[in-house]
């Protein structure tokens, strides 16, 4: 890649918001031309990925219409979130069958554009990966394709002892784009939650 291609794709990977958050990952090496169009990608789609987006989605389609009503339909909608609850209990658990042990490794940041993970083995620069992203204490999972646009030594040897490697999504379908994005801002909610609670804890002691 020229640096010029290399500074554009890391611009897109800047173009989203992004969140640092641990989570598990699934990295395969793919050759370069494994998935020439984006409907050959989509084809190779494990379903439990695809399901678990599908739940996601029509979740979110079915419940907002009701959520600015209050009343009878206010109970309709705590009854349906306790049966969404339940199926993305059963979804976390499929998808958990798909997270391999031998191809796992640790993601340190996340977003729309892209993700960083850290290995101790190095990835080489533009090379196409194959990408099982995993957030199960959220009941999702992302299937998706990336490459390597910038890598980072200074890990190395460090207490991680770790390579980190920024992968910029090549193909991702737009609604598990829109997962990534949710959920970034979720983990974002969380940790200024616990920022804040910290603090008054803080300020009660002293």
């Amino acid at each position: 890649m020229s640096t010029k291609d290399v500074q554009d794709k890391i611009a897109q990977f800047d173009e989203f918001f992004s969140i640092e958050h641990p989570f598990n990952i699934n990295v395969k090496t793919i050759e370069t031309d494994q998935y020439k169009t984006f409907e050959q990608f989509t084809a190779a789609i494990p379903l439990p990925f695809k399901m678990a987006s599908d739940v996601v989605t029509i979740d979110q389609a079915a419940l907002r219409p009701l959520q600015a009503i209050s009343g009878v339909a206010g109970q309709l909608v705590e009854f349906l979130n306790h049966q969404a609850h339940k199926i993305d209990l059963l979804v976390g658990y499929i998808l958990s069958q798909q997270d391999n042990e031998e191809l796992r490794y640790q993601g340190t940041r996340f977003g729309g554009g892209g993700i960083i993970i850290g290995s101790e083995n190095t990835f080489d620069l533009g090379q196409m990966l194959e990408l099982k992203i995993f957030f199960l204490e959220d009941n999702c999972a992302v299937f998706c394709i990336g490459e390597v646009v910038e890598i980072d030594y200074s890990q190395k040897g460090g207490s991680e002892s770790n390579t980190l490697h920024k992968i910029v999504f090549q193909h991702i379908r737009e609604e598990d784009r829109e997962i990534l994005v949710r959920t970034s801002l979720h983990q974002q909610s969380k940790q200024l939650q616990n920022l804040a609670k910290k603090r008054n804890d803080e300020a009660k002691n002293s």
